[in-house]
């Protein structure tokens, strides 16, 4: 028996630029949903970077996607924009707040023309409030909610992180917000608007360091490096191995009391200064010491597996190279290796949510070029002729064959 995925059926246009907007569109395709990637002539934002081929980036967000061009500034573009999203399930925008009022294809008016329609958008502070219309990218996001100034060390200065982290919390809520809203649409018939704001998304991040502003302690620094966000527990640091460094932290007594036996120290158990959590986290300094001296005559991997086996959690740092070419993640396939028509072989990840009785998540195609499947999609879907289509191209509404494949 074949093996339906739970969003087999359904059509979903994807407007989303960059990551938040098409990390959504991703998990959506992989769970079977149909998935039109709307671009403008001149592609997604991605797509603008100075490189000969697509931009790793864009290829690994646009998986089992069709690329369908339309210039929605145009009269005929935004006809057919509405024909496709008449026949919708959902759509997907991570535009700035009005964008899609300004161009007359917002909510109401797709609401209107297709009732059943689930409009998800995620801009940078949301529909309403004080910074509403401010510029956001996940630069501008993270120092907004916080996480530029909870990054890096007590005499530093504030730092990004270095992965795009509100991008993708606020794609990851967006698509959640979307799956309810279906679910809803089951029992009622209709669909709604989902509206997820990347600035209240990354601040949830935020949790340790929000307890102590919480918990009015006010001797907890704006940054801590990479000890616990609140100074609440030692070890809690990383530490400097022969060949890299190692992450370790103690969240029970019994992680230190095991600890204490691999560190050949048991005399630190009868220290009164470290036989609590609290009592541990004001001595975090002498404990950092301690624990380091230790790291930095081993390997991450002697560390890893001592401190595995003594079942203290731990962790070695790893490169983006390594991440790449895990083998924990090779073993459970999250890592896939497609053919793409311009890239050629490329490693692509699967889908982190893993649905143990809907199917496994599969590539089926590779993200596509420019307007690949533009005069498919327009003539299975809206029935459009051979002479319709070159019509098309001949008014820049969609783009010509020789710009689309190069």
């Amino acid at each position: 028996m074949t093996i339906r995925r739970p969003l087999d059926g359904m059509l979903v246009l994807d407007l989303g630029q960059i990551y938040n907007g098409p990390y959504c569109g991703l998990q959506l395709a992989f769970m079977g949903a149909r998935v039109l990637k709307i671009e403008p002539p001149e592609g997604d934002v991605v797509r603008r970077r100075k490189r000969d081929v697509e931009p790793y980036p864009l290829v690994m967000l646009n998986s089992n996607k069709e690329s369908v061009v339309l210039d929605l500034k145009q009269p005929r573009g935004k006809e057919i924009f509405l024909a496709l999203a008449a026949k919708a399930d959902v759509l997907i925008e991570n535009f700035a707040a009005g964008v899609m009022d300004r161009l007359g294809l917002g909510w109401e008016v797709l609401h209107k023309l297709n009732p059943r329609l689930v409009y998800g958008g995620s801009s940078g502070f949301g529909l309403d409030g004080p910074y509403r219309n401010l510029a956001a990218m996940d630069v501008t996001i993270q120092a907004m909610s916080g996480i530029t100034n909870a990054t890096g060390h007590a005499d530093g200065p504030p730092t990004k992180a270095g992965a795009a982290v509100c991008d993708f919390l606020a794609g990851i809520h967006l698509c959640a917000g979307i799956l309810g809203a279906l679910v809803q649409r089951e029992r009622t018939g209709f669909g709604q608007r989902v509206e997820v704001a990347m600035h209240e998304a990354a601040a949830i991040s935020l949790a340790s360091a929000l307890g102590a502003v919480m918990d009015g302690d006010k001797n907890v620094p704006d940054r801590t490096g990479n000890r616990h966000p609140a100074l609440a527990m030692a070890p809690y640091n990383t530490y400097p191995c022969t060949d890299g460094y190692v992450a370790i932290f103690t969240s029970a007594e019994r992680h230190w009391h095991s600890m204490c036996q691999i560190l050949g120290r048991s005399d630190l158990l009868e220290n009164a200064n470290y036989s609590t959590t609290p009592g541990r986290a004001k001595h975090m300094a002498e404990i950092d010491d301690i624990v380091g001296a230790w790291t930095i005559t081993r390997s991450k991997d002697e560390v890893l597996r001592l401190l595995n086996e003594a079942h203290v959690p731990c962790a070695p740092v790893k490169t983006a190279r390594e991440v790449a070419y895990d083998r924990h993640l090779e073993a459970r396939g999250f890592w896939v290796d497609v053919d793409h028509p311009r890239r050629g072989r490329t490693r692509v990840p699967i889908s982190p949510i893993r649905l143990h009785a809907g199917g496994k998540a599969e590539i089926h195609r590779p993200a596509p070029t420019l307007g690949q499947h533009t005069e498919d999609v327009l003539s299975e879907l809206l029935g459009m002729t051979a002479a319709e289509l070159t019509r098309l191209r001949q008014e820049n509404v969609t783009v010509p064959v020789t710009e689309r494949n190069p």
